[in-house]
């Protein structure tokens, strides 16, 4: 077997790192890419939403009342939700929408810490002039997958969301 002897810094930036690691076998540059990409993706630290509540709605198989999208698929769309968190380990988040039309990211109210990187995100259309939606995100730090299971109990109306930070 060749033991790698050389190791290269290419170019390096503040977000880029390119490293040649010589002379590999074959196969084993893709082996070893795939272990160093796992181990340095599981160490990032990351921002997500870990729980949400809407008005009227008390578990996750609900319709929203006024609501285009029912909970299921509002929550797989907040899941997509990339947020950045500066000074604190977790933060709540409020959105309040009123009558017809199409509710983005950006509509999210968000404490002077938070930043929601994509605000053009689409969450949920509101199909009636009457609609009324009040929301809720609880937004935490982390590392790698947290399954919503980890949450524990929450309050009744308080949906956990698995967290991919």
């Amino acid at each position: 077997m060749v033991t790698p002897h050389k190791v290269e810094s290419d170019a390096t930036t503040r977000n880029y790192g390119r490293f040649i690691i010589s002379p590999l076998e074959n196969g084993f540059g893709q082996t070893l890419g795939t272990a160093l990409r796992r181990v340095l993706l599981s160490s990032l630290e990351g921002a997500a939403v870990t729980s949400i509540r809407v008005s009227d709605v008390h578990h996750e198989f609900s319709a929203i009342p006024n609501v285009r999208e029912d909970m299921t698929q509002l929550i797989l769309q907040v899941k997509q939700l990339r947020l950045t968190l500066v000074d604190s380990e977790s933060a709540r988040l409020k959105l309040e929408h009123r009558g017809e039309g199409t509710v983005t990211a950006a509509d999210i109210v968000c404490p002077p810490d938070v930043e929601i990187v994509n605000s053009d995100l689409y969450l949920f259309t509101a199909d009636s002039p009457d609609a009324h939606i009040e929301m809720e995100f609880e937004v935490q730090k982390g590392r790698g997958y947290s399954p919503a299971e980890e949450r524990g109990r929450l309050p009744i109306g308080e949906l956990p969301v698995d967290a991919i930070f």
